[in-house]
């Protein structure tokens, strides 16, 4: 498996975050949906990865750098046939490493409050995130959790633990 910085424009990539994008408005009501578009993840402030096996798309997520120092991570998706593969962990891990070598002191993220979106929430509570208020542009939303974490200076050895 491959990560890469993405530039969004392969036709695998553009259908994978037109499924994403329609799945949300699916399952979420609108004005609850917060997935960006692509517009949204060209923005300079965010950065878009990718996780390839070989010239198969197995998912991608982003961190948009909110400040100096706090990063959120956005369009966290694994194609539908490569779900409870380790997509996920390993796409958050690279995320998660990239916001430290920046120097951020915390990543935030929102996600859904209905069971559809239990296995990211698990996910992200297993590396440590916690909930929290919403935080920039977000309101109290009774379909979003918000969730953050900060890193200590043990961080990455507690992260290192959990792929034992």
């Amino acid at each position: 498996m491959q990560i890469r910085e993405d530039d969004l424009s392969g036709e695998a990539v553009i259908n994978l975050l037109k499924e994403h994008l329609e799945h949300m408005q699916a399952i979420t009501p609108v004005g609850s949906v917060h997935a960006l578009d692509l517009s949204g993840l060209r923005a300079p402030e965010v950065t878009f990865w990718t996780l390839w096996d070989k010239d198969e798309l197995l998912g991608c997520g982003a961190l948009k750098e909110l400040g100096s120092r706090v990063g959120e991570i956005k369009s966290m998706r694994t194609a539908s046939k490569h779900q409870r593969k380790g997509v996920a962990s390993t796409l958050l891990e690279h995320i998660l490493a990239e916001a430290e070598s920046r120097g951020f002191e915390k990543v935030l993220l929102e996600t859904g409050a209905t069971e559809h979106f239990a296995p990211a929430r698990a996910l992200y509570t297993k590396y440590g995130f916690t909930p929290c208020g919403p935080f920039g542009n977000y309101h109290e939303d009774p379909h979003s959790i918000f969730m953050s974490l900060t890193f200590p200076s043990s961080h990455w050895d507690e992260l290192e633990q959990l792929r034992l």
